[in-house]
């Protein structure tokens, strides 16, 4: 309870201000992709066109291929969201050093040790949550090698015992899924360098935050990959 008595005001509005905005642009991207195609959107759409492609495509090594490397990002992530939180760990133990240190970058803010010590578990939050995102984006990698596998041969298709389209509308939602659950812990990452400008001040942090939501909107609905493959 001594940190809310601690924490000044303009911190705790700061911290408000940027989970609101991390959490309202994550439910923004998600209303405005189903009205006009977002960046997700958009490789969904590519996801299924693959799929379609793998159910009729005999042998499937290629598509085996293609998923592994497809889990080979997010499980380096996922690593080094475990070095980065060991890292923040052992910053706990020198917090009083990092002040002093922080203390002597021109325009920062001088801030008491707990308030440090709370910004930085803030910090380790994030890459938990990231960790998370990404681990689980990894075992979702697993089980669209799992759907692949199962998939009849192409000539129980053709003979018509199975519906290719059914089998390849599953896979394709599985990677996207994966891809969604990956772009989440990836939206983390953008957002912990806005909760780094926290330790200069909480006017930096939310112009900090601010800044990644301008990133992170126009390289999913206005960057030059979209517009390419849109057309």
């Amino acid at each position: 309870m001594k940190i809310f008595s601690i924490l000044p005001w303009a911190d705790w509005l700061a911290l408000v201000c940027f989970f609101s905005l991390w959490i309202g642009y994550a439910w923004f991207a998600k209303v405005l992709g189903q009205r006009r195609s977002s960046l997700l959107v958009t490789t969904n759409r590519y996801r299924s066109y693959w799929m379609k492609q793998a159910a009729m495509r005999d042998p499937r090594m290629l598509d085996g291929l293609i998923t592994q490397t497809l889990s080979n990002t997010p499980a380096f992530f996922s690593s080094t969201s475990i070095l980065i939180i060991g890292g923040l760990f052992a910053l706990l133990g020198t917090t009083d050093k990092a002040t002093e240190l922080m203390s002597e970058i021109p325009f920062a803010q001088a801030t008491p040790l707990i308030v440090f010590e709370f910004k930085i578990l803030v910090l380790v939050s994030i890459f938990v949550y990231s960790f998370f995102r990404f681990s689980w984006c990894m075992r979702q990698y697993t089980f669209v090698a799992l759907v692949i596998g199962a998939m009849p041969p192409p000539d129980e298709f053709r003979s018509g015992k199975f519906d290719p389209v059914q089998y390849a509308d599953r896979a394709a939602a599985m990677v996207g899924a994966a891809a969604e659950t990956f772009n989440d812990g990836l939206r983390a990452y953008y957002f912990s360098f806005a909760a780094l400008a926290w330790f200069i001040s909480p006017l930096v942090m939310v112009a900090g935050t601010v800044v990644v939501v301008a990133i992170l909107y126009g390289r999913e609905f206005h960057s030059d990959v979209l517009r390419v493959l849109r057309d």
